[in-house]
């Protein structure tokens, strides 16, 4: 038997598929776009084809994410805390806290040693230091979103933002260019102000950080800018894994699999 966990996020839709052991059988991720319902299917056709799995084949299925109530068929919907803290913990055992910066929300959760999630502390107001955040960064440079994290690696520190609202920060880029300021210097100002913005979301759930291991998750984490800044100001290595946009699909797909194990 298979378990899917299907994550509805407002830039995409990851499904991941896993076996009776827990271990990942296929993953897919694609853009959620204005038709969830049209990403959901797709991703779920995606990911049972990879694996050679028939519908008929899946126990049970978990949604998590904005558009959780969408995914028909569903064993049960999810909060993306508790989805995520059950992935990292399947992943990145021994994570005591974890920053997950999604599409359009940032959050900080702290967890106990068996990935139970103790505290978390949200930013779901405003697009400011997300995926959207830096989609709209990625357009005022006329660069490719994914190039961003590459891109201020022998940057000095001399561009500082006055403001993280998308609008007045994508005015601010605009000027800043303007006046002739080196574009890795903007873009290092940009990880740092995001980098900055998380570090007060992880104080509230973990004031003291003294040993805790510190893991990351969601799309923003494929930018190795701005996991670096984060490691700056939380003064410490941050481990991400190796698909960090599918953590939340992950420990919704094993949290099917328990519910599934407990109603037999």
């Amino acid at each position: 038997m298979f378990y899917l966990g299907v994550d509805v996020g407002s830039l995409s839709c990851d499904a991941v598929l896993i076996d009776d052991e827990g271990s990942l059988k296929a993953w897919s991720v694609v853009p959620t776009g204005a038709r969830n319902l049209e990403a959901i299917e797709r991703a779920r056709n995606e990911v049972l084809a990879s694996a050679a799995v028939s519908s008929a084949a899946v126990g049970a299925t978990v949604a998590t994410g904005y558009g959780r109530d969408r995914v028909e068929g569903r064993l049960a919907s999810v909060t993306e805390i508790s989805c995520h803290a059950r992935g990292i913990h399947g992943l990145l055992p021994g994570t005591d806290v974890m920053i997950d910066i999604g599409g359009q929300d940032s959050k900080a959760i702290a967890l106990n040693k068996h990935g139970r999630v103790t505290e978390f502390a949200m930013n779901d107001k405003c697009a400011a230091g997300t995926g959207r955040f830096l989609e709209a960064m990625a357009r005022a440079l006329e660069v490719d979103i994914t190039q961003l994290g590459a891109m201020d690696e022998n940057a000095t520190g001399e561009v500082s933002l006055s403001s993280m609202c998308t609008v007045f920060a994508e005015s601010e880029v605009v000027s800043l260019i303007a006046d002739g300021a080196e574009v890795s210097e903007i873009v290092n100002g940009l990880h740092r102000a995001i980098a900055t913005r998380t570090r007060g979301l992880v104080r509230r759930v973990a004031p003291q950080l003294a040993d805790l291991n510190v893991s990351m998750s969601g799309g923003v984490a494929r930018n190795r800018g701005v996991v670096r800044e984060l490691s700056k100001v939380l003064d410490r290595d941050i481990r991400v894994p190796a698909d960090p946009d599918i953590v939340g699909a992950l420990g919704a797909a094993l949290i099917a699999k328990d519910r599934a194990a407990a109603a037999a």
